[in-house]
């Protein structure tokens, strides 16, 4: 005699928990100021923080817990990419949400390799930003189809198949922490006082970068930058 079982239940959603702190890091006030409307009218978001710097960012996640940074990566004082390495090193239950005017095919696989959730470009419309919110917040990755295709480009070159991607995909991720610096005109002991590092491992880096990316000097790095928007 057989018996019936029950089909399990469909896997719902777990909604996003009420009561989120957000913490909105951007050096443009208008910016600030937008999202800040937008996001408010959210009731999942309890309070929204906001900090014009690399170190205001840092001073807010000290005083207090925020679940979610929106961080800008242009920011005036400290890249934010810097910023980025520092909150996860310092910060690990804070999650990020990188919102930039960079290309998405030239930033995105190296701040997810730095640690961030998600990478948002600041012409995507508001349904997106908010969508790319929850993801983070429920603890998932946000991925963009414009991202997955750069993720899937990313296996193939694991494969063997280079499909012409960009010279600077070659570099890891200290790599492009440092390549961004050379390119935007810092020195080796600026960077390396940045980083914390030594001038001689900087110097080190310095010369892997330009061996991956088969450039000879810093004026090479700062035009192939300009050419391909990674700084401005």
């Amino acid at each position: 005699m057989h018996t019936l079982t029950k089909a399990p239940p469909p896997r719902t959603e777990k909604p996003v928990a009420r009561g989120a702190r957000v913490l909105i890091a951007d050096d443009h006030a208008v910016v600030r100021a937008g999202l800040r409307q937008f996001l408010a009218e959210d009731s999942h978001i309890a309070s929204i923080g906001e900090a014009a710097s690399g170190r205001e960012t840092l001073e807010q996640l000290h005083a207090q817990r925020w679940e979610l940074v929106i961080l800008d990566i242009g920011m005036p004082d400290r890249n934010g990419l810097d910023v980025l390495r520092q909150i996860r090193t310092s910060h690990e239950q804070t999650r990020v949400l990188v919102l930039s005017g960079f290309p998405e095919r030239q930033y995105a696989l190296n701040v997810l390799r730095a640690g961030a959730m998600g990478f948002i470009d600041k012409t995507a419309p508001p349904e997106e930003l908010l969508r790319a919110v929850h993801s983070v917040l429920h603890g998932r990755r946000y991925v963009s189809a414009t991202l997955a295709e750069l993720l899937v480009g990313e296996l193939g070159g694991l494969n063997g198949e280079d499909g012409g991607k960009p010279q600077h995909s070659r570099l890891s991720e200290r790599e492009f922490q440092v390549f961004v610096k050379l390119a935007a005109g810092r020195s080796v002991s600026e960077i390396a006082q940045e980083l914390c590092l030594s001038v001689k491992t900087i110097s080190t880096y310095r010369t892997r970068v330009l061996e991956k990316m088969s450039l000879q000097t810093n004026a090479d790095l700062t035009s192939y930058a300009l050419r391909n928007e990674l700084i401005q």
